[in-house]
């Protein structure tokens, strides 16, 4: 039986959208903010541009859909690695789909990954079934209700 172990994650979140009267009506103040952790690099995000953010920055939404693909891609090279399938490339395009309305708060409805991977050895079986143990260990989607659905692409090349 393995031992407990508790990972801490502090980051900071700093409103930059205060432009001088603070949150005295809903369109008088911006989204902006950012997301800094000692020795991180800062990202700018805002709300999405449906919520009066700004389009040309990430928004959580964003964050939250590339959060549940890039620990899925982590535990699915870890898998890969040990079991000696060999991935040269890797990319996601997944689709997060949020319904709000209906009386209701929003909420993603499912978010879809579809990797596409390109592996140089092991068995192409064995790399699309390591996707469903990645899923099933990956800490994200273990911390969701989200529906998530698995659309993996394999391509075997020497």
């Amino acid at each position: 039986m393995s031992q407990r172990r508790e990972h801490i994650y502090q980051p900071v979140v700093t409103w930059q959208g205060n432009f001088g009267q603070g949150t005295k009506n809903y369109k008088g103040y911006g989204r902006n903010h950012s997301i800094s952790s000692p020795e991180k690099n800062e990202l700018l995000v805002s709300s999405d541009p449906a919520f009066r953010g700004d389009p040309k920055l990430y928004n959580p939404e964003d964050l939250f859909v590339a959060s549940l693909s890039g620990c899925h891609m982590l535990w699915y090279l870890h898998l890969c690695a040990e079991e000696g399938v060999v991935v040269e490339s890797y990319v996601d395009r997944p689709l997060g789909v949020m319904v709000e309305g209906g009386g209701a708060p929003g909420s993603f409805a499912s978010v879809t990954l579809r990797p596409e991977v390109k592996i140089s050895a092991g068995d192409i079986d064995l790399a699309i079934s390591l996707h469903q143990k990645a899923h099933a260990e990956c800490f994200i989607a273990n911390s969701v209700k989200t529906k998530i659905v698995l659309e993996p692409k394999i391509e075997h090349f020497l």
